[in-house]
């Protein structure tokens, strides 16, 4: 009992008064940015999951083209999940004024299960749910028919009496030629309607809420049939692609905080076991056994992850307090509780980064010969505990098995890690042959008198350099793609079926509202028979890998000028008897630039020579299209128009007052989907901006500690340098020398990893185009001479203090 209380005791006292305490600080950093970027991880993660199944109504969809079997019903109820079910059909509705396509939804009274439904009636008190007997009208559909709230409205062969306005809903669909206005009726007034008939296009949903391994049962005990299908956030169209890579972002951030924590918890680690060689043999050399040193050892090493683990997980839980009050009004007042997922997370990032970087130079420590005391020998040192290594490795290949992302960051690394110190000592080397100062010729000629360490040096403050970058420009990168999902000036109405003789009329009308608009485009209804003279349906060999557009009809137009917002990527728009397809499709069918294609538009045939590919962003609610032909292929062809405009929520009675004066053309006005998905990128956005902001100030703050480390190395050789008669001043300008060469040649080679790592994820990971960051070859060799100023200021007086 003695004996462990003296163990003890020492151990406190190695670790505070030796040289353990900034291996305790590195691992109290990492513990405590894991456990906060966790954290605010987990909350944005199931933030933006939740955003996502608002948008679906659900967590979970079966979709059918046929109406939900009770069974199915039955089996979702058994296993307590709750379910809801839906009908959409279109039909006629008409009042006594006026008539009107819409689009019908008969939901139960539960609906939504996910997401908001806000409904105003008489007097307007909001309610939430739809009742037996009501019938909700969009706005604009209320205008349209020229109703109000009480007037009858007859729905097939039910008459309802309008109950009210449909303020806000969820399901977020975006297809300017298949939405149309809708209504609100209970299910149990379906079959009143008379409008569903055997043939009747509808689609039917169960809508599903409960355990997510309960869902995954459900679907697995489920076989699909022609027609049906689950969709849920990770499917629901762009959002699930947007929420899908910052998930994916999330991932990548907290990977690169430890990856920089864990390279300052090895080179501590290293430091230390270097230090304390002729401690341990001198201890040898006074009796202490190797058991006992062990014992000694092990104490210090749970002492430290003891502390670690508190003091870390207190400071993480404040950074990420901290770290929530910007986004206090972006993020939901009740945010997701992580319960203790993140503490644990850290714990095993901890251990898993901690005992091989900790005990792996402590058992070489053990091995120090007790003659060390009186005369340095090689030792030859044991590697019996390098299967600790193992530890990290397979946490990884647990933890992110199936991220393509992270295992391409990983290899990245790898293999840049001895580029990053070749090509930086490599930089130094070619200096040292120019002519300097003395201050910078001792500095040049210390760099290059011991390469490895200055190789490690150079390496390690590059790497988390270029991962302090990597996790800023990623940020950026995605939100600069994210913000074309829908810019803040995107239109968010669309007029349809505009007949040829009410064009130019119609233009005029929106001109006359200022209201800014795209240009108008014909639309003709066709599909796609031959490839290169081979019939579509004989051209790929397998049906079920034919494309989907080979099996339905879609829109074409004609335009003498491609649309400016369709990037052409390779081609010219020239010539007669053209057409020029979209990029993803052309690659669907294999198609090149100089192909033919065939195509019929009811019944009549005609082709065309590809003469472009275009890149064509669909998620910008402007009008794209899959094929658009030169003028001569089909502008004789009967067509009706199309065109988008942008409206503000105060012109609403001027969108009521184009639908009065043209009753023919269909408006479809997105302005309510528009705000349901800038509050989700708004939401998204501030959070990896946080996340980012917090991840580069760890990874600052890391390199600032290495940086420490490094110079506290020096303080021996500092004192060599002052004996053999250097003065103060010498040393100082050659420590600044020396340091501002290592931060800026590490700058700037940070700057071409970054880039390259960079342009691989971007390219092959998010699927996002590349650009080129000229401001980061600035901003990176300024920012490490920031950090080696403030490194250096905080030591420079302690080393030459011994010296006065």
């Amino acid at each position: 009992m003695k004996s462990n209380k003296m163990i003890i005791s020492w151990s406190w006292r190695e670790i505070w008064f030796g040289q353990l305490w900034p291996v305790m600080v590195a691992l109290t950093l990492i513990i405590a940015c894991v456990v906060a970027l966790s954290t605010l991880a987990l909350r944005v993660e199931k933030v933006m999951t939740n955003e996502g199944r608002a948008l679906l109504a659900a967590d979970l969809v079966f979709r059918s083209a046929n109406p939900i079997e009770d069974s199915l019903r039955a089996r979702a109820e058994q296993q307590g999940l709750i379910v809801s079910e839906q009908s959409r059909f279109q039909t006629m509705a008409f009042s006594d004024k006026k008539m009107q396509l819409v689009s019908v939804k008969s939901v139960e009274s539960n609906y939504p299960l996910r997401g908001e439904l806000i409904l105003s009636a008489e007097n307007q008190q909001l309610v939430n749910q739809v009742n037996p007997g009501e019938l909700w009208l969009s706005l604009r559909l209320l205008a349209l028919l020229e109703v109000e709230i009480g007037d009858n409205v007859a729905i097939g062969d039910a008459e309802l009496k309008v109950t009210g306005i449909i303020k806000e809903a969820p399901e977020v669909v975006f297809n300017p030629f298949n939405s149309i206005p809708n209504l609100f009726i209970h299910h149990s007034d379906l079959q009143k309607t008379g409008a569903v008939q055997i043939g009747s296009r509808v689609r039917h949903r169960l809508f599903i809420n409960g355990d997510a391994s309960a869902l995954q049962a459900l679907k697995d005990k489920v076989s699909l049939q022609a027609g049906e299908s689950w969709v849920d956030e990770n499917k629901q169209g762009r959002t699930a692609g947007l929420i899908d890579k910052a998930k994916q972002y999330l991932s990548l951030t907290i990977l690169m905080v430890i990856l920089m924590a864990a390279v300052t918890l090895i080179l501590t680690c290293l430091h230390y076991a270097r230090n304390r060689s002729e401690t341990v043999s001198m201890l040898k050399s006074m009796g202490a056994s190797r058991i006992w040193l062990r014992r000694w050892l092990s104490t210090q090493v749970l002492i430290m992850f003891v502390v670690a683990f508190i003091v870390g997980s207190l400071l993480g839980w404040l950074l990420e307090l901290l770290l929530r009050l910007p986004l206090a009004d972006i993020l939901p007042e009740q945010l997701p509780s992580v319960g203790v997922q993140p503490f644990l997370f850290a714990i095993a990032v901890a251990l898993c980064i901690g005992l091989p970087a900790l005990l792996i130079p402590l058992t070489r420590l053990l091995d120090a010969p007790a003659i060390n005391v009186i005369q340095q020998q090689k030792s030859t040192y044991s590697k019996s505990s390098w299967w600790l290594l193992l530890l990290p490795v397979t946490a990884l290949a647990l933890f992110y098995g199936s991220n393509n992302l992270v295992w391409m960051v990983l290899g990245g690394l790898l293999l840049l890690f001895a580029f990053l110190a070749t090509i930086s000592y490599g930089l130094l080397q070619l200096l040292a042959k120019l002519k300097w100062g003395a201050a910078f010729s001792l500095a040049l000629s210390r760099i290059n008198r011991s390469p490895k360490n200055s190789m490690m040096q150079l390496a390690a403050l590059s790497g988390s350099l270029m991962l302090v970058a990597l996790i800023w420009l990623i940020k950026s990168d995605l939100l600069g793609d994210w913000q074309q999902t829908l810019a803040p000036d995107a239109p968010n109405v669309f007029a349809i079926n505009i007949s040829p003789e009410e064009q130019q009329g119609y233009l005029q009308q929106v001109d006359s509202f200022t209201l800014p608009r795209s240009d108008a485009f014909a639309i003709i209804r066709g599909r796609v028979t031959e490839i290169n003279t081979i019939p579509a349906n004989e051209y790929f060999s397998d049906k079920q890998d034919q494309p989907r557009i080979l099996q339905r009809e879609v829109n074409f137009t004609w335009a003498k000028q491609l649309p400016e917002y369709n990037e052409v990527v390779s081609g010219e728009w020239e010539g007669k008897q053209t057409v020029s397809v979209e990029q993803k499709v052309a690659n669907d069918l294999n198609i090149k630039v100089g192909d033919s294609l065939t195509f019929e538009v009811n019944s009549q045939v005609f082709s065309a020579t590809v003469n472009t590919i275009r890149k064509v962003q669909w998620q910008s609610m402007k009008p794209n299209f899959i094929f658009i032909f030169s003028e001569d292929v089909i502008a004789d062809l009967p067509a009706t128009w199309m065109l988008s405009f942008r409206a503000e929520q105060a012109q609403n009675e001027l969108v009521n007052q184009l639908a009065r004066l043209y009753p023919t053309v269909s408006l479809l006005d997105f302005r309510t989907m528009g705000n349901k998905i800038q509050t989700l990128l708004r939401q998204i956005s501030w959070s990896l901006t946080g996340l980012a902001s917090l991840g580069v100030v760890s990874g600052i703050l890391l390199i600032f500690t290495l940086l420490r480390l490094s110079l506290s190395e020096r303080k021996r050789e500092i004192t060599l340098y002052r004996t053999l008669g250097a003065s103060k001043k010498r040393i100082s300008h050659t420590l600044w020398a020396e340091y501002g060469l290592l931060a800026i040649s590490a700058g700037l080679v940070a700057a071409i990893a970054a880039e390259m790592i960079l342009f691989s994820l971007m390219k092959w990971g998010f699927q996002l185009p590349t650009q080129l960051h000229p401001m980061m070859w600035g901003i990176l060799p300024i920012l490490a001479v920031s950090i080696v100023f403030l490194s250096l200021s905080s030591v420079i007086k302690q080393l030459l203090k011994p010296l006065r």
